[in-house]
């Protein structure tokens, strides 16, 4: 079991992540990914997450050991960005590679419900010159219920 788990603060190439966390994966069935970007349109200008060192990657850390605990994986991958970005900038990439497919899309999804409403990020955006704070939203929550 290969486990990748990054806090960056520089930007990242998603397809050149992928393509690296992919060759490895031989015996794997599926291999699934998400991409968070930041998203053009309403104005917004940038975005930029903070992070609290001592809680930020240690928790992603954890959050990784929950999924693999809790899905036969052969491989996980997950990289979040910090600092300021733009419209179009990566943010997440979140890749799981496992035996049957339906186990990385579970252990995906899994990954990115917890990082949208647990996570150790505080995001804001800035749209008409002005920053304002984005909290998660209540459907966040919901689907992190799911997970039980």
């Amino acid at each position: 079991m290969i486990t990748d788990v990054r806090l960056l603060c520089e930007p990242f190439d998603p397809a050149a992540e992928l393509a690296a966390f992919s060759a490895g994966q031989t015996t794997a069935g599926g291999i699934v990914s998400f991409l968070g970007q930041v998203r053009s349109g309403g104005g917004v200008q940038a975005l930029e997450l903070r992070h609290y060192e001592p809680l930020t990657l240690p928790g992603m850390q954890k959050l990784a050991e929950k999924a693999t605990r809790r899905w036969p994986l052969d491989a996980l991958l997950i990289i979040h960005r910090s600092g300021l970005m733009h419209p179009g900038d990566p943010i997440v990439l979140v890749a799981a590679a496992s035996r049957h497919r339906r186990d990385s899309f579970a252990a995906a999804e899994f990954a990115m419900d917890h990082l949208k409403s647990e996570s150790w990020f505080w995001k804001r955006e800035r749209a008409g010159g002005e920053w304002r704070w984005i909290e998660p939203r209540e459907v966040d929550f919901e689907a992190l219920q799911r997970w039980g």
